[in-house]
């Protein structure tokens, strides 16, 4: 189901200590190394170790690879016939107090993001989708670009310049239910309008 094609760029980066101490794996990115699309997520979810495939990435070291989050935003980009690149812009599991996730902080999103840079730069995608705001805004910040509302950017494509590549900012695929109606969109709108932004940029 997921193709063992793993950018391992620091097997047993400890940059960030607090990351260390909970995580299971790193969750580097899969997918083929010449990917038009790489699309980024937050971080690793705390996943279902028991699951017969939808793990998550802190126990199968792949990106989006949780039972809701992994198989609804694969899904979508097989629905929309691309064979992309996954990655998340921290590559290990925040522990929040209760289990679940918690919100990357700022120097574990910094620590991280020359991986991320290096993922773009050997994979050099047509378009990198971010989904959510924290990834927005990672490449953003670098980018020198206010973001302000995140809602405002979604479906809207930003050159990064540095990064050399384009952006294009979706819903996260945990929240899209209760955002995409905010946009005014259906489901079915909402995928028609993706596909209808990738295929200008790809």
């Amino acid at each position: 189901m997921f193709p063992d094609s793993r950018n391992v760029l620091e097997p047993n980066c400890s940059r960030c200590p607090e990351l260390v101490a909970c995580r299971n794996r790193i969750s580097w990115g899969t997918g083929p190394v010449d990917a038009d699309v790489m699309v980024v997520g937050e971080a690793p979810g705390a996943g279902e170790p028991d699951a017969e495939l939808w793990q998550g990435g802190n126990w199968t070291g792949m990106a989006y690879t949780t039972r809701h989050s992994g198989r609804k935003i694969r899904g979508l980009f097989v629905e929309l016939g691309y064979d992309a690149y996954f990655t998340n812009a921290v590559k290990c599991f925040p522990e929040g107090d209760d289990g679940s996730n918690r919100e990357p902080r700022a120097e574990e999103l910094a620590n991280c993001f020359d991986h991320l840079q290096t993922e773009i730069e050997r994979v050099d995608p047509s378009v990198v989708v971010t989904t959510g705001k924290h990834a927005t805004k990672l490449l953003f910040d670098f980018e020198s670009i206010r973001m302000n509302g995140f809602l405002d950017r979604v479906l809207s494509p930003v050159e990064c310049e540095r990064l050399g590549v384009t952006a294009l900012p979706l819903l996260h695929p945990s929240y899209e239910n209760v955002w995409r109606k905010r946009l005014g969109y259906d489901r079915p709108e909402y995928v028609a309008a993706i596909g209808s932004e990738l295929s200008a940029l790809v």
